[in-house]
């Protein structure tokens, strides 16, 4: 398994910060601005932690992604940046260029998270005035121009979205940076199967997950391809199960009951399927929070996008991620609040146990290769 923690370019809190699908960003955000220099503490801890990377959003609520994490490259040594952009917001060309030179300057660092396009009025905003559906399409032509492109290709093509002609790059990426994606709607499932290399989800139940899985699996296969899966999860882990639930509670505690029904109602009108799944899960309601055993919905009643929370002793957050790895999940993106803090609780309490149980490793240290045995001479 791999794990990512989060960088929070919207501000960070001891509260639950607000943001993302068209809500603003909470007023907590302004307790710990996403300074260079706080950035950089979340993004070394998690490298000395064994985190493979960190994941940055995109969106009109945080600072840009790729300028953040350019930054933050020289402030660290090994950690990888999972950027997160929208197709249609540059040219495929542009982007394809971007990632090869973000690639040599930081040797190798570079994660992409393909973001098609967040609620309609937030992309009108930065001028695209596509419906959701076209969106799904454009991002489909793009990822078809980059591909080709990081391939080496001379790259002249016309779609219903995109067009370029003799299109080249003077340098590949090298590696090739793997493309994050996430959707539940039906236009996205076609576009993360053929172009696509990590299928994202947002924490939903077990069952919900796996569901998810068989239909991208499914889809994929058709393509005559295989995907990674991975999970977008917050997490709040102790020593004791109490304290973990203390921890959640205390979180509800500082949410204003006029805030969550001014945000619920924002996400009510959101186009995207995945944050309608999102909101199903707790209805708006701070009641019957637990919607699987360890899995809490509380985040999502004042926060857009990932809004569960695994909560629970270090043993049983363990389980519930071993549980998510017996269905396929192999990649873990996770956050807390606040950051630094619980980027250390999880690292320190949860990483040891799964690598006692031979489902991870640090990724700074080699894997252990144990000699062959070597079989007794005949006498």
């Amino acid at each position: 398994m791999k794990f990512h923690w989060f960088l929070p370019t919207n501000g960070d809190s001891r509260s639950i910060v607000g943001g993302g699908h068209g809500t603003a960003a909470g007023t907590a955000g302004r307790d710990r601005p996403p300074t260079r220099g706080y950035l950089g503490q979340i993004a070394r801890a998690a490298e000395d932690l064994g985190f493979e990377g960190a994941l940055t959003p995109t969106g009109s609520w945080c600072e840009d992604a790729w300028l953040t994490t350019a930054f933050l490259v020289g402030a660290t040594e090994r950690l990888k940046f999972l950027v997160a952009f929208r197709p249609g917001f540059v040219s495929p060309t542009l982007a394809a260029q971007m990632a090869a030179t973000y690639q040599w300057q930081s040797e190798g660092r570079l994660l992409l998270n393909v973001v098609t396009g967040g609620e309609a009025h937030e992309q009108r905003a930065y001028g695209d005035f596509l419906d959701k559906d076209a969106r799904y399409e454009r991002t489909a032509e793009f990822l078809h121009v980059v591909r080709e492109l990081w391939r080496g290709e001379t790259v002249s093509y016309e779609g219903r979205h995109l067009r370029v002609e003799e299109a080249r790059l003077a340098r590949l990426p090298d590696p090739v940076p793997p493309l994050y994606f996430g959707g539940s709607s039906a236009a996205a499932g076609p576009v993360a199967a053929r172009h696509t290399d990590v299928y994202l989800t947002w924490g939903e139940p077990p069952a919900a997950v796996a569901g998810k899985i068989r239909w991208i699996m499914g889809l994929a296969a058709d393509e005559g391809r295989a995907l990674r899966f991975g999970i977008r999860l917050h997490v709040i882990t102790r020593d004791t199960s109490r304290e973990a639930w203390a921890q959640a509670g205390k979180l509800l505690d500082g949410i204003d009951p006029a805030t969550v029904r001014e945000v619920q109602a924002g996400l009510r009108r959101s186009e995207s399927v995945g944050q309608r799944r999102m909101l199903e899960l707790h209805g708006g309601s701070r009641d019957g929070l637990e919607v699987a055993p360890n899995l809490w919905a509380g985040v999502g009643l004042v926060r857009g996008g990932a809004g569960t929370a695994l909560v629970g002793s270090h043993e049983e957050v363990a389980d519930r991620i071993a549980e998510y790895h017996e269905l396929g999940i192999s990649e873990f993106v996770l956050s807390g609040y606040p950051h630094l803090e619980e980027a250390y609780w999880f690292g320190e309490g949860v990483l040891p146990l799964l690598e006692q149980r031979g489902l991870w490793r640090h990724p700074a240290r080699p894997a252990v290769v144990r000699p062959a045995p070597v079989p007794f001479a005949a006498s």
